[in-house]
């Protein structure tokens, strides 16, 4: 199989289907689209749980690491309490390489007002460079549940930030010496100091005060991927305006000095959020210095189309990241 997420057929032959719901606490388990597992622990609230893995990058991985399983329980509409950690480090690592992981990884941890609760750190032969695994925890009243399933037609799609937010600035820190043949350095620190807006932690907060039917962050596979999984959750279909999606210079130009594509490229920091308020939901975003736009909108059936003037094109189910073509 290649590098990155499983394909979405593999996904559901050799992974969910050996999966049996059996527990009446389990709300909401593993599909395709959705980020978090739910479990009831009282009448009236739950716990979120999510985990996942940083394997794309080595440069300010425990930055990466709290913010992306954050975002993922934000997307879900809970307040996170803490993670739990697995760290897995190679022969020759120093002692000082994890102190620094940890600093950072503290210092998110800080930011969001959450605490690492638990975890495993060793050495071994199994990688060739450090790997982070983050479980989060969160909690929520039962009835205020956002899905990624949660999507219905008539409603319209926002999109916070910008596409290929991440991969922009994992390329920018990871090739630093081969783009400085081309751009200065002051264009690769603003295309670094994308890894700023990261966390989707506040733009989740305001959505759920607005009204929202649906949130999912944007991860692997890009905005296109997400779009996707969030139609196949919802079993909807959609139709997006290309030239509505927010990009920025950095990630236009760096996608093109590698000849990828930026709306497949991965994108933690960015969330789509379905609403039939999208206009209120833009506008309040906007006042709290979110960018977002309105995007598209949700339809009948399965037809995911994305329309760049009168080109269309027909969304599939997310494959390998761009981000590995590069990285």
């Amino acid at each position: 199989m290649n590098l990155g997420k499983i394909p979405e057929t593999v996904l559901k032959r050799s992974v969910l289907n050996q999966i049996k719901h059996r527990r009446n606490e389990v709300l909401v388990g593993p599909s395709v689209g959705e980020d978090c597992s739910v479990l009831a622990i009282a009448e009236d609230e739950v716990i979120v749980m999510s985990t996942d893995p940083i394997t794309g990058t080595i440069k300010d991985i425990g930055t990466f690491a709290v913010h992306i399983t954050a975002n993922d329980i934000a997307s879900e509409g809970a307040q996170i309490i803490g993670i739990m950690l697995s760290i897995l480090l190679p022969e020759q690592t120093q002692e000082q390489e994890l102190k620094t992981i940890m600093k950072d990884i503290e210092a998110v941890c800080e930011t969001l007002d959450i605490e690492v609760i638990g975890g495993h750190t060793e050495v071994t032969k199994a990688v060739n460079q450090p790997i982070i695994t983050v479980t989060g925890v969160g909690k929520m009243k039962r009835s205020e549940i956002i899905k990624t399933s949660g999507a219905i037609p008539g409603h319209e799609i926002v999109m916070t930030k910008w596409a290929g937010l991440e991969g922009t600035a994992i390329i920018a820190a990871e090739k630093e010496q081969e783009l400085l043949s081309k751009y200065t350095a002051g264009f690769l620190e603003g295309a670094k100091r994308m890894l700023d807006h990261i966390s989707v932690v506040r733009e989740s907060v305001i959505a759920r005060e607005v009204g929202v039917t649906s949130m999912h962050d944007v991860t692997e596979g890009g905005v296109f991927g997400a779009l996707w999984e969030m139609g196949a959750a919802s079993k909807v279909g959609m139709e997006v305006d290309l030239t509505k999606i927010l990009l920025k210079q950095e990630t236009v130009e760096i996608c093109e000095f590698y000849d990828i594509n930026p709306y497949m490229l991965i994108s933690s920091g960015c969330m789509l959020i379905v609403t039939d308020k999208a206009n209120r939901l833009v506008d309040s975003l906007k006042a709290e210095g979110i960018p977002a736009a309105v995007i598209g909108h949700i339809t009948q059936g399965n037809e995911r189309i994305v329309m760049n003037g009168d080109e269309k094109r027909y969304l599939e189910p997310p494959k390998g990241d761009e981000l590995y073509k590069v990285v």
